[in-house]
Protein backbone atom coordinates (compact mmCIF):
# COMPACT_ATOMS: atom_id res chain seq x y z
CA UNK A 1 0.00 0.00 0.00
CA UNK A 2 1.14 3.55 -0.74
CA UNK A 3 1.16 4.65 2.88
CA UNK A 4 3.97 2.27 3.72
CA UNK A 5 6.22 3.82 1.08
CA UNK A 6 6.13 7.25 2.65
CA UNK A 7 6.11 6.61 6.35
CA UNK A 8 8.95 4.35 7.45
CA UNK A 9 10.47 6.43 10.23
CA UNK A 10 13.82 6.03 11.99
CA UNK A 11 15.37 7.86 14.91
CA UNK A 12 12.06 8.78 16.54
CA UNK A 13 12.51 10.75 19.74
CA UNK A 14 11.24 9.20 22.95
CA UNK A 15 7.88 10.56 24.10
CA UNK A 16 7.94 8.74 27.45
CA UNK A 17 7.66 12.05 29.38
CA UNK A 18 4.33 12.72 27.66
CA UNK A 19 2.78 9.70 29.39
CA UNK A 20 4.13 10.28 32.91
CA UNK A 21 2.07 11.17 35.96
CA UNK A 22 1.94 14.85 36.90
CA UNK A 23 0.66 16.86 39.85
CA UNK A 24 -2.54 18.87 39.54
CA UNK A 25 -2.54 22.68 39.59
CA UNK A 26 -5.91 23.43 41.20
CA UNK A 27 -5.46 27.20 41.49
CA UNK A 28 -5.03 29.40 38.38
CA UNK A 29 -1.45 30.30 37.47
CA UNK A 30 -0.32 32.98 35.05
CA UNK A 31 1.24 32.12 31.71
CA UNK A 32 3.77 34.10 29.71
CA UNK A 33 2.30 35.26 26.42
CA UNK A 34 4.62 35.50 23.43
CA UNK A 35 3.18 37.22 20.39
CA UNK A 36 -0.45 38.30 20.48
CA UNK A 37 -3.62 36.51 21.52
CA UNK A 38 -6.68 38.26 20.03
CA UNK A 39 -8.70 40.08 22.67
CA UNK A 40 -11.98 38.89 21.14
CA UNK A 41 -11.25 35.35 22.41
CA UNK A 42 -13.06 35.18 25.75
CA UNK A 43 -13.58 31.83 27.40
CA UNK A 44 -11.79 28.63 28.33
CA UNK A 45 -10.21 25.83 26.36
CA UNK A 46 -11.10 22.73 28.37
CA UNK A 47 -9.06 19.57 27.85
CA UNK A 48 -9.38 16.02 29.15
CA UNK A 49 -6.97 13.09 29.24
CA UNK A 50 -4.96 10.76 31.47
CA UNK A 51 -2.75 12.37 34.12
CA UNK A 52 -1.86 9.57 36.53
CA UNK A 53 -0.59 6.18 35.43
CA UNK A 54 0.13 4.35 38.67
CA UNK A 55 -0.90 3.96 42.30
CA UNK A 56 1.75 2.69 44.70
CA UNK A 57 3.75 0.03 42.88
CA UNK A 58 0.91 -0.88 40.51
CA UNK A 59 0.96 0.55 36.99
CA UNK A 60 -1.68 0.82 34.29
CA UNK A 61 -1.12 -1.09 31.06
CA UNK A 62 -2.92 1.08 28.51
CA UNK A 63 -2.88 4.78 27.70
CA UNK A 64 -6.69 4.83 28.01
CA UNK A 65 -6.45 3.63 31.65
CA UNK A 66 -4.81 6.69 33.24
CA UNK A 67 -6.82 8.76 35.70
CA UNK A 68 -8.74 11.67 34.18
CA UNK A 69 -7.07 15.05 34.53
CA UNK A 70 -9.05 18.14 33.54
CA UNK A 71 -7.26 21.20 32.16
CA UNK A 72 -8.42 24.78 31.71
CA UNK A 73 -6.77 27.54 29.70
CA UNK A 74 -8.80 30.64 30.52
CA UNK A 75 -8.41 33.44 27.96
CA UNK A 76 -9.41 37.02 28.63
CA UNK A 77 -8.13 40.36 27.28
CA UNK A 78 -5.20 38.66 25.55
CA UNK A 79 -4.01 36.97 28.75
CA UNK A 80 -4.18 33.30 29.74
CA UNK A 81 -4.27 31.44 33.05
CA UNK A 82 -3.91 27.69 33.49
CA UNK A 83 -5.25 25.26 36.07
CA UNK A 84 -5.82 21.50 36.29
CA UNK A 85 -7.61 19.08 38.58
CA UNK A 86 -7.97 15.34 38.79
CA UNK A 87 -11.54 14.25 38.29
CA UNK A 88 -12.80 13.11 41.71
CA UNK A 89 -14.31 9.93 40.35
CA UNK A 90 -15.06 6.96 42.56
CA UNK A 91 -12.23 5.11 40.78
CA UNK A 92 -9.74 7.88 41.58
CA UNK A 93 -10.85 8.12 45.20
CA UNK A 94 -10.80 4.35 45.79
CA UNK A 95 -7.36 4.00 44.20
CA UNK A 96 -5.98 6.96 46.15
CA UNK A 97 -7.38 5.76 49.45
CA UNK A 98 -5.69 2.35 49.17
CA UNK A 99 -2.70 3.52 47.07
CA UNK A 100 -3.28 0.64 44.67
CA UNK A 101 -5.41 -0.02 41.59
CA UNK A 102 -8.84 -0.94 42.98
CA UNK A 103 -10.96 -0.39 39.84
CA UNK A 104 -10.34 -2.14 36.53
CA UNK A 105 -9.86 -0.03 33.42
CA UNK A 106 -9.85 -0.73 29.69
CA UNK A 107 -6.47 -2.49 29.60
CA UNK A 108 -5.80 -3.14 33.29
CA UNK A 109 -7.63 -5.53 35.61
CA UNK A 110 -7.68 -4.72 39.34
CA UNK A 111 -6.10 -7.61 41.17
CA UNK A 112 -7.78 -9.16 44.25
CA UNK A 113 -7.26 -7.25 47.49
CA UNK A 114 -4.28 -8.88 49.29
CA UNK A 115 -5.94 -8.01 52.63
CA UNK A 116 -8.73 -10.51 51.93
CA UNK A 117 -8.31 -14.16 52.83
CA UNK A 118 -7.54 -16.69 50.11
CA UNK A 119 -11.15 -17.83 49.72
CA UNK A 120 -12.49 -14.27 49.23
CA UNK A 121 -9.69 -13.46 46.78
CA UNK A 122 -10.58 -16.61 44.85
CA UNK A 123 -14.30 -15.70 44.74
CA UNK A 124 -13.53 -12.16 43.58
CA UNK A 125 -12.14 -13.62 40.36
CA UNK A 126 -15.68 -14.66 39.41
CA UNK A 127 -17.16 -11.19 39.75
CA UNK A 128 -17.96 -9.18 36.63
CA UNK A 129 -15.65 -6.27 35.91
CA UNK A 130 -17.47 -3.21 37.19
CA UNK A 131 -17.74 -0.32 34.74
CA UNK A 132 -15.27 2.43 35.52
CA UNK A 133 -16.34 6.03 36.09
CA UNK A 134 -12.90 7.35 35.09
CA UNK A 135 -14.28 9.86 32.56
CA UNK A 136 -11.02 10.71 30.81
CA UNK A 137 -11.96 11.07 27.13
CA UNK A 138 -13.71 14.38 26.49
CA UNK A 139 -15.76 17.36 27.65
CA UNK A 140 -19.36 17.26 26.38
CA UNK A 141 -22.49 19.35 26.85
CA UNK A 142 -26.05 18.28 27.60
CA UNK A 143 -28.80 20.85 28.22
CA UNK A 144 -26.17 23.57 28.49
CA UNK A 145 -24.22 21.87 31.28
CA UNK A 146 -20.64 20.68 31.08
CA UNK A 147 -19.82 16.99 31.60
CA UNK A 148 -16.75 14.82 31.25
CA UNK A 149 -17.30 11.48 29.59
CA UNK A 150 -15.75 8.15 28.74
CA UNK A 151 -17.26 5.06 27.06
CA UNK A 152 -19.12 3.48 29.99
CA UNK A 153 -22.50 4.35 31.49
CA UNK A 154 -20.99 7.03 33.75
CA UNK A 155 -20.34 10.74 33.26
CA UNK A 156 -19.60 13.56 35.69
CA UNK A 157 -21.01 17.05 35.65
CA UNK A 158 -18.17 19.50 36.31
CA UNK A 159 -17.88 23.23 36.92
CA UNK A 160 -16.12 24.65 33.84
CA UNK A 161 -14.89 27.64 35.86
CA UNK A 162 -13.26 25.82 38.81
CA UNK A 163 -12.97 22.30 37.26
CA UNK A 164 -14.50 20.96 40.48
CA UNK A 165 -16.26 17.62 40.21
CA UNK A 166 -19.99 17.90 40.83
CA UNK A 167 -22.40 14.98 40.48
CA UNK A 168 -22.02 11.54 38.95
CA UNK A 169 -24.54 10.69 36.23
CA UNK A 170 -25.52 7.14 35.24
CA UNK A 171 -27.10 6.67 31.81
CA UNK A 172 -28.83 3.45 32.97
CA UNK A 173 -31.00 5.49 35.35
CA UNK A 174 -32.62 7.25 32.40
CA UNK A 175 -32.68 4.87 29.42
CA UNK A 176 -31.97 1.21 28.72
CA UNK A 177 -28.34 1.46 27.60
CA UNK A 178 -25.17 0.13 29.22
CA UNK A 179 -22.82 2.77 27.81
CA UNK A 180 -22.65 5.90 25.68
CA UNK A 181 -19.91 7.40 23.52
CA UNK A 182 -17.88 10.46 24.50
CA UNK A 183 -18.64 12.08 21.10
CA UNK A 184 -22.28 13.22 20.95
CA UNK A 185 -23.57 15.53 18.19
CA UNK A 186 -25.55 18.66 18.99
CA UNK A 187 -28.16 20.48 16.90
CA UNK A 188 -28.27 24.30 16.80
CA UNK A 189 -31.21 24.26 19.25
CA UNK A 190 -29.23 22.15 21.78
CA UNK A 191 -30.87 18.79 21.03
CA UNK A 192 -28.14 16.19 21.43
CA UNK A 193 -27.74 12.78 19.81
CA UNK A 194 -25.52 9.97 21.00
CA UNK A 195 -25.13 6.22 20.70
CA UNK A 196 -24.84 3.45 23.25
CA UNK A 197 -25.02 -0.32 23.45
CA UNK A 198 -27.40 -2.38 25.52
CA UNK A 199 -26.75 -5.98 26.52
CA UNK A 200 -29.33 -8.62 27.35
CA UNK A 201 -29.83 -12.35 27.30
CA UNK A 202 -30.32 -12.23 23.54
CA UNK A 203 -27.09 -10.31 22.94
CA UNK A 204 -26.24 -6.73 22.10
CA UNK A 205 -28.10 -3.85 20.45
CA UNK A 206 -26.80 -0.56 19.10
CA UNK A 207 -29.01 2.32 20.25
CA UNK A 208 -29.45 5.85 18.92
CA UNK A 209 -30.05 8.25 21.83
CA UNK A 210 -31.79 11.63 21.76
CA UNK A 211 -31.49 14.13 24.64
CA UNK A 212 -33.75 17.23 24.75
CA UNK A 213 -32.15 20.69 24.80
CA UNK A 214 -33.80 22.24 27.85
CA UNK A 215 -33.95 21.63 31.60
CA UNK A 216 -37.10 21.93 33.68
CA UNK A 217 -35.04 22.61 36.82
CA UNK A 218 -31.34 23.34 37.55
CA UNK A 219 -30.66 19.87 38.96
CA UNK A 220 -31.71 18.01 35.83
CA UNK A 221 -29.17 16.02 33.82
CA UNK A 222 -30.45 13.44 31.32
CA UNK A 223 -34.16 13.57 32.12
CA UNK A 224 -36.21 13.23 28.94
CA UNK A 225 -33.57 11.21 27.11
CA UNK A 226 -34.97 8.46 24.90
CA UNK A 227 -33.82 5.69 22.63
CA UNK A 228 -34.72 6.82 19.13
CA UNK A 229 -34.15 3.39 17.62
CA UNK A 230 -32.16 0.17 18.06
CA UNK A 231 -30.04 -1.60 15.46
CA UNK A 232 -29.36 -5.34 15.59
CA UNK A 233 -25.66 -6.24 15.16
CA UNK A 234 -24.59 -8.61 12.42
CA UNK A 235 -23.40 -10.88 15.27
CA UNK A 236 -25.08 -10.23 18.62
CA UNK A 237 -22.32 -12.01 20.51
CA UNK A 238 -19.61 -10.02 18.71
CA UNK A 239 -20.88 -6.48 18.10
CA UNK A 240 -18.68 -3.79 16.64
CA UNK A 241 -16.68 -1.44 18.81
CA UNK A 242 -17.34 2.21 18.00
CA UNK A 243 -15.89 5.43 19.39
CA UNK A 244 -18.20 7.87 17.61
CA UNK A 245 -20.79 8.20 14.84
CA UNK A 246 -21.78 10.67 12.11
CA UNK A 247 -24.76 12.97 11.73
CA UNK A 248 -26.18 14.86 8.75
CA UNK A 249 -29.17 17.18 8.64
CA UNK A 250 -31.71 14.34 8.56
CA UNK A 251 -29.78 11.19 9.46
CA UNK A 252 -27.69 9.59 12.14
CA UNK A 253 -25.08 7.41 10.45
CA UNK A 254 -23.83 4.44 12.45
CA UNK A 255 -20.63 2.82 11.20
CA UNK A 256 -20.63 -0.87 12.06
CA UNK A 257 -16.92 -1.39 11.60
CA UNK A 258 -14.65 -4.40 11.57
CA UNK A 259 -13.30 -3.90 15.11
CA UNK A 260 -15.29 -6.42 17.12
CA UNK A 261 -16.01 -7.09 20.79
CA UNK A 262 -16.05 -10.70 21.94
CA UNK A 263 -18.65 -10.44 24.71
CA UNK A 264 -17.76 -13.81 26.21
CA UNK A 265 -14.12 -12.78 26.59
CA UNK A 266 -15.17 -9.44 28.06
CA UNK A 267 -17.51 -10.88 30.70
CA UNK A 268 -14.90 -13.49 31.70
CA UNK A 269 -11.97 -11.05 31.61
CA UNK A 270 -11.59 -10.77 35.37
CA UNK A 271 -11.73 -14.54 35.80
CA UNK A 272 -8.86 -14.82 33.33
CA UNK A 273 -6.94 -11.91 34.88
CA UNK A 274 -7.20 -9.88 31.65
CA UNK A 275 -8.37 -6.38 30.81
CA UNK A 276 -11.45 -5.64 28.72
CA UNK A 277 -9.13 -4.74 25.84
CA UNK A 278 -8.31 -8.45 25.44
CA UNK A 279 -11.86 -8.95 24.13
CA UNK A 280 -11.56 -6.39 21.34
CA UNK A 281 -10.14 -7.62 18.05
CA UNK A 282 -9.80 -6.77 14.36
CA UNK A 283 -11.69 -8.95 11.87
CA UNK A 284 -10.54 -8.05 8.34
CA UNK A 285 -12.99 -10.55 6.83
CA UNK A 286 -15.99 -8.50 7.95
CA UNK A 287 -17.37 -5.67 5.84
CA UNK A 288 -17.86 -2.25 7.35
CA UNK A 289 -21.58 -1.37 7.14
CA UNK A 290 -23.16 2.09 7.22
CA UNK A 291 -26.64 2.25 8.79
CA UNK A 292 -28.79 5.34 8.15
CA UNK A 293 -31.39 6.33 10.77
CA UNK A 294 -33.94 9.08 10.13
CA UNK A 295 -33.57 11.56 13.01
CA UNK A 296 -37.20 12.64 12.76
CA UNK A 297 -38.94 9.24 12.63
CA UNK A 298 -36.37 6.88 14.17
CA UNK A 299 -36.72 4.60 11.14
CA UNK A 300 -33.65 2.71 9.98
CA UNK A 301 -33.13 2.54 6.23
CA UNK A 302 -33.54 -0.98 4.85
CA UNK A 303 -30.69 -0.19 2.44
CA UNK A 304 -27.29 -0.99 3.94
CA UNK A 305 -24.12 0.49 2.55
CA UNK A 306 -21.13 -1.85 2.59
CA UNK A 307 -17.44 -1.24 2.13
CA UNK A 308 -14.27 -3.18 2.87
CA UNK A 309 -12.99 -3.68 6.41
CA UNK A 310 -12.07 -0.29 7.89
CA UNK A 311 -11.15 1.14 11.27
CA UNK A 312 -12.77 4.44 12.23
CA UNK A 313 -12.44 6.47 15.42
CA UNK A 314 -13.48 9.97 14.33
CA UNK A 315 -15.74 11.43 11.66
CA UNK A 316 -15.05 14.79 10.03
CA UNK A 317 -18.51 15.77 8.80
CA UNK A 318 -21.58 14.43 7.00
CA UNK A 319 -24.02 16.35 4.83
CA UNK A 320 -26.73 15.83 2.24
CA UNK A 321 -26.75 17.35 -1.22
CA UNK A 322 -28.48 16.50 -4.51
CA UNK A 323 -29.84 13.18 -3.25
CA UNK A 324 -26.55 11.98 -1.77
CA UNK A 325 -25.12 11.81 1.72
CA UNK A 326 -21.44 12.65 1.91
CA UNK A 327 -19.78 10.80 4.78
CA UNK A 328 -16.30 12.12 5.58
CA UNK A 329 -14.16 10.38 8.19
CA UNK A 330 -10.65 9.43 9.19
CA UNK A 331 -10.06 5.78 8.30
CA UNK A 332 -7.38 3.13 8.55
CA UNK A 333 -7.15 -0.14 6.66
CA UNK A 334 -6.32 -2.00 9.87
CA UNK A 335 -7.96 -1.92 13.30
CA UNK A 336 -5.17 -3.11 15.56
CA UNK A 337 -4.00 0.37 16.59
CA UNK A 338 -5.73 0.07 19.97
CA UNK A 339 -3.13 -2.50 20.96
CA UNK A 340 -0.31 -0.18 19.90
CA UNK A 341 -1.22 2.32 22.59
CA UNK A 342 -0.01 0.26 25.48
CA UNK A 343 2.00 2.42 27.85
CA UNK A 344 5.02 0.16 27.40
CA UNK A 345 4.98 1.02 23.67
CA UNK A 346 4.59 4.75 24.25
CA UNK A 347 7.60 4.66 26.58
CA UNK A 348 9.89 2.79 24.19
CA UNK A 349 12.95 4.36 22.66
CA UNK A 350 15.40 3.71 19.85
CA UNK A 351 14.71 0.95 17.34
CA UNK A 352 11.91 -0.50 19.48
CA UNK A 353 10.01 2.80 19.23
CA UNK A 354 10.63 3.04 15.48
CA UNK A 355 9.29 -0.48 15.05
CA UNK A 356 6.16 0.21 17.12
CA UNK A 357 5.38 3.20 14.91
CA UNK A 358 6.26 1.60 11.57
CA UNK A 359 4.11 -1.46 12.30
CA UNK A 360 1.04 0.73 12.73
CA UNK A 361 -1.29 1.56 9.84
CA UNK A 362 -1.87 5.27 9.27
CA UNK A 363 -5.18 7.09 9.27
CA UNK A 364 -6.33 9.17 6.30
CA UNK A 365 -9.38 11.33 5.55
CA UNK A 366 -11.79 9.73 3.10
CA UNK A 367 -15.24 10.38 1.67
CA UNK A 368 -18.02 7.92 0.96
CA UNK A 369 -20.92 9.07 -1.22
CA UNK A 370 -24.16 7.31 -0.25
CA UNK A 371 -27.14 7.57 -2.65
CA UNK A 372 -30.31 8.28 -0.66
CA UNK A 373 -32.93 7.28 -3.23
CA UNK A 374 -32.19 3.58 -3.77
CA UNK A 375 -35.37 1.65 -4.65
CA UNK A 376 -36.30 -1.73 -6.12
CA UNK A 377 -36.10 -0.08 -9.54
CA UNK A 378 -32.56 1.20 -9.06
CA UNK A 379 -30.33 -0.66 -11.55
CA UNK A 380 -27.44 -2.87 -10.52
CA UNK A 381 -24.00 -2.72 -12.09
CA UNK A 382 -24.13 1.07 -12.50
CA UNK A 383 -22.17 3.59 -10.43
CA UNK A 384 -24.90 5.50 -8.60
CA UNK A 385 -22.56 8.35 -7.69
CA UNK A 386 -23.22 10.89 -10.41
CA UNK A 387 -21.58 13.81 -8.61
CA UNK A 388 -19.09 15.58 -10.88
CA UNK A 389 -15.40 15.42 -9.95
CA UNK A 390 -16.03 12.67 -7.40
CA UNK A 391 -14.12 9.41 -7.70
CA UNK A 392 -16.12 7.60 -4.99
CA UNK A 393 -18.33 4.77 -6.22
CA UNK A 394 -21.61 3.21 -5.09
CA UNK A 395 -22.97 0.07 -6.78
CA UNK A 396 -26.24 -1.60 -5.94
CA UNK A 397 -25.58 -5.34 -5.70
CA UNK A 398 -28.84 -6.57 -4.14
CA UNK A 399 -32.27 -5.21 -3.22
CA UNK A 400 -31.07 -3.66 0.03
CA UNK A 401 -27.31 -3.60 -0.48
CA UNK A 402 -25.04 -0.95 -1.96
CA UNK A 403 -21.27 -1.49 -2.11
CA UNK A 404 -19.22 1.68 -1.76
CA UNK A 405 -15.64 2.70 -2.44
CA UNK A 406 -14.20 5.88 -0.94
CA UNK A 407 -12.34 8.78 -2.49
CA UNK A 408 -9.36 10.39 -0.77
CA UNK A 409 -9.85 13.81 0.81
CA UNK A 410 -6.15 14.57 0.50
CA UNK A 411 -3.27 14.80 -1.91
CA UNK A 412 -0.06 12.80 -1.98
CA UNK A 413 1.63 15.27 0.36
CA UNK A 414 -0.39 14.03 3.35
CA UNK A 415 1.59 10.77 3.31
CA UNK A 416 4.63 12.84 4.23
CA UNK A 417 2.92 13.97 7.44
CA UNK A 418 1.78 10.54 8.62
CA UNK A 419 -1.91 10.93 7.81
CA UNK A 420 -4.42 12.87 9.89
CA UNK A 421 -6.39 12.27 13.08
CA UNK A 422 -8.32 14.30 15.69
CA UNK A 423 -10.30 16.03 12.88
CA UNK A 424 -12.17 19.25 13.61
CA UNK A 425 -14.27 21.70 11.57
CA UNK A 426 -16.07 25.00 12.07
CA UNK A 427 -18.70 22.91 13.88
CA UNK A 428 -21.19 25.57 14.91
CA UNK A 429 -21.67 26.83 11.37
CA UNK A 430 -20.80 23.90 9.11
CA UNK A 431 -21.61 20.63 10.88
CA UNK A 432 -24.16 18.70 8.74
CA UNK A 433 -23.58 21.24 5.91
CA UNK A 434 -21.34 21.44 2.84
CA UNK A 435 -17.94 22.71 3.95
CA UNK A 436 -14.48 23.42 2.61
CA UNK A 437 -11.92 23.11 5.44
CA UNK A 438 -11.01 20.67 8.15
CA UNK A 439 -8.18 20.58 10.66
CA UNK A 440 -6.31 17.84 12.49
CA UNK A 441 -3.01 16.46 13.75
CA UNK A 442 -0.39 14.89 11.53
CA UNK A 443 1.06 11.66 12.92
CA UNK A 444 4.73 11.13 12.16
CA UNK A 445 4.92 9.70 15.66
CA UNK A 446 2.69 7.66 17.96
CA UNK A 447 1.06 10.96 18.97
CA UNK A 448 0.36 14.04 16.88
CA UNK A 449 3.49 15.97 15.88
CA UNK A 450 2.04 18.62 13.56
CA UNK A 451 -1.12 20.64 12.94
CA UNK A 452 -2.72 20.35 9.51
CA UNK A 453 -5.34 22.31 7.59
CA UNK A 454 -6.85 20.71 4.50
CA UNK A 455 -8.66 22.70 1.83
CA UNK A 456 -11.07 20.44 -0.03
CA UNK A 457 -10.83 22.70 -3.07
CA UNK A 458 -7.70 21.18 -4.53
CA UNK A 459 -7.05 19.04 -1.44
CA UNK A 460 -4.19 21.30 -0.41
CA UNK A 461 -2.58 21.03 3.02
CA UNK A 462 -1.05 23.69 5.28
CA UNK A 463 1.29 22.55 8.06
CA UNK A 464 2.45 23.85 11.44
CA UNK A 465 5.42 21.84 12.68
CA UNK A 466 8.31 22.40 15.09
CA UNK A 467 10.69 19.58 15.92
CA UNK A 468 10.21 18.05 19.35
CA UNK A 469 6.77 19.62 19.89
CA UNK A 470 3.55 17.61 19.99
CA UNK A 471 0.29 19.53 19.44
CA UNK A 472 -3.08 18.31 20.63
CA UNK A 473 -6.40 18.16 18.77
CA UNK A 474 -7.00 21.58 17.15
CA UNK A 475 -10.10 23.50 18.25
CA UNK A 476 -11.58 26.06 15.85
CA UNK A 477 -13.10 29.30 17.19
CA UNK A 478 -14.85 31.58 14.65
CA UNK A 479 -14.08 35.28 14.88
CA UNK A 480 -17.02 37.49 15.87
CA UNK A 481 -17.11 39.19 12.47
CA UNK A 482 -16.50 36.01 10.46
CA UNK A 483 -17.55 36.07 6.81
CA UNK A 484 -15.69 33.08 5.40
CA UNK A 485 -15.61 29.55 6.81
CA UNK A 486 -12.03 29.77 8.08
CA UNK A 487 -12.27 33.25 9.63
CA UNK A 488 -11.11 32.51 13.17
CA UNK A 489 -8.35 30.89 15.17
CA UNK A 490 -7.11 27.44 16.06
CA UNK A 491 -6.27 26.59 19.67
CA UNK A 492 -3.99 23.65 20.46
CA UNK A 493 -2.12 22.62 23.60
CA UNK A 494 1.48 21.82 22.64
CA UNK A 495 3.59 19.57 24.86
CA UNK A 496 7.13 18.27 24.59
CA UNK A 497 9.49 15.68 26.05
CA UNK A 498 11.68 18.38 27.57
CA UNK A 499 11.23 18.24 31.34
CA UNK A 500 12.92 21.47 32.37
CA UNK A 501 10.44 23.95 33.82
CA UNK A 502 12.77 26.75 32.73
CA UNK A 503 12.09 25.84 29.12
CA UNK A 504 8.42 26.76 29.55
CA UNK A 505 8.05 23.97 27.02
CA UNK A 506 4.29 23.46 27.36
CA UNK A 507 2.11 26.14 25.81
CA UNK A 508 -1.25 27.04 24.39
CA UNK A 509 -0.78 27.78 20.69
CA UNK A 510 -3.00 30.23 18.79
CA UNK A 511 -2.94 30.03 14.99
CA UNK A 512 -4.68 32.22 12.43
CA UNK A 513 -7.00 29.60 10.92
CA UNK A 514 -6.96 31.29 7.49
CA UNK A 515 -3.23 31.86 7.02
CA UNK A 516 -2.03 29.10 9.38
CA UNK A 517 0.47 31.53 10.87
CA UNK A 518 1.20 31.61 14.58
CA UNK A 519 -0.39 34.57 16.34
CA UNK A 520 0.85 33.82 19.82
CA UNK A 521 1.49 31.27 22.50
CA UNK A 522 0.90 31.19 26.26
CA UNK A 523 3.75 29.35 27.96
CA UNK A 524 2.84 27.27 31.01
CA UNK A 525 5.46 26.68 33.75
CA UNK A 526 4.28 23.11 34.45
CA UNK A 527 4.34 19.87 32.47
CA UNK A 528 1.16 18.48 30.94
CA UNK A 529 0.70 14.93 29.60
CA UNK A 530 -0.52 14.38 26.04
CA UNK A 531 -4.33 14.24 26.26
CA UNK A 532 -7.34 13.25 24.18
CA UNK A 533 -10.14 15.73 23.50
CA UNK A 534 -11.33 19.17 24.46
CA UNK A 535 -13.77 21.98 23.73
CA UNK A 536 -13.95 25.75 23.94
CA UNK A 537 -16.37 27.11 26.53
CA UNK A 538 -17.09 30.78 25.71
CA UNK A 539 -17.59 33.32 28.48
CA UNK A 540 -21.29 34.10 28.75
Amino acid sequence: MRQWLFLCMTGLESIAPLVRSVEETPEPIATEVCGTIPTWIRGSLLRNGPGKFEFGNQHYNHWFDGMAMLHQFKIEDGKVTYRSRFLQSDAYKKNSERNRIMVSEFGTVAMPDPCKNFFLRFLSRFEMIEATDNASVSFVKYKGDCFVSTETNYMYRVDPESLETQNKVDWTKFIAVNMATAHPHTEPDGTTYNMGNSYGRKGALYNIIKVPPMKNNPEETLEGAKVLCSIVPADKARPSYYHSFAMSENYVVFIEQSIKMDLLKIVTAKLRGKGISEGIYWDPKQDTVFHLVDKHTGQTSSVKFHTKALSVFHQINAYEEDGFLMLDMCCSDNGEAINTYLIQNLRKSGEALDQAYNNMYRVFPRRFVLPLNVTNDTPTGVNLNTRPASSATSFKTAIDKVVCQFEDLHGEDLYEYGGLEFPQINYSKFNTRPYRYFYGCGFRHLVGDSLLKIDLEGKKVKVWYQKGLFPSEPVFIPSPDAVEEDDGVILSVVVTFYLSVQDKSTFLLVLNAKTWEELGRAEVPVNIPYGFHGTFNPTA
